[in-house]
């Protein structure tokens, strides 16, 4: 009978997986599957838990949490969705936002990772989207949003090295789209900027702006937007 009961909540999984790819776009596909897969293994973990089966339960249970772990709210301390800092140390990750996007980069590592917070592709993660759909995100913000734009072209160029040609793009290095007037900068958003918290020191900022410009210099493959929008935060805290 458990069995059985087993076999009708894989069953019903799959309907629904197939139920929802008829609904979704492309860029959600990959999202999903790791839902659909997640939630099989955990329901398979709890079905062999209940059986008295630990060694299995046990790494099964491990393997749906790091496929589900993105839907779990966040917490202090812990783990949740985006910005994905909440167990990370105050200065390790830097945040810029635009109208349309919001852009976080770990010091550490150089990574970026993003969300769309408004237009057609909200509220997408940028890690779940495909290269046609980021393309035409850029392409929207190129005219609405020259800020979010040139943030894209920095990612973009990490994650698609071919993306420029298939955008009809201008090469890397031939100067990046200039943006509209954003106002002055608070110091609120110099603080995210360089990954800071409030109070920061002279010397941690003097530190946070280094470690950010090796990362975000055009020269090392940067972007020029984001080099002037550290520098700008730097200037404003020092005074």
């Amino acid at each position: 009978m458990q069995y059985i009961l087993l076999g009708l909540a894989l069953l019903l999984l799959v309907l629904l997986g197939l139920r929802t790819f008829a609904n979704a776009s492309p860029a959600n596909m990959a999202q999903t599957m790791r839902n659909i897969g997640g939630s099989a293994a955990l329901m398979a973990a709890l079905f062999l838990a209940a059986t008295g089966r630990f060694p299995l339960a046990i790494p099964l249970g491990f393997v749906a949490f790091s496929l589900l772990r993105g839907n779990f709210p966040s917490f202090p301390g812990g783990f949740g969705s985006f910005p994905g800092n909440a167990n990370k140390r105050a200065g390790q990750n830097s945040r810029v936002r635009t109208r349309t996007i919001e852009m976080e980069l770990d010091h550490d590592t150089g990574d970026m990772e993003g969300r769309v917070i408004k237009g057609r592709f909200s509220p997408q993660m940028l890690s779940s989207m495909g290269q046609r759909d980021l393309i035409g995100l850029w392409a929207d913000c190129q005219v609405a949003d020259n800020q979010a734009a040139q943030l894209l072209e920095a990612y973009l160029d990490r994650r698609f090295s071919d993306w420029r040609e298939r955008a009809g793009a201008q090469p890397k290095g031939s100067g990046e789209s200039r943006g509209g007037p954003e106002g002055p900068m608070s110091v609120d958003e110099a603080y995210e900027i360089l990954g800071l918290q409030q109070g920061a020191s002279s010397t941690d900022i003097r530190r946070a702006h280094r470690r950010l410009m090796k990362k975000m210099h055009p020269d090392q493959g940067g972007s020029t937007y984001l080099a002037a929008k550290i520098n700008e935060a730097k200037d404003l805290l020092m005074g």
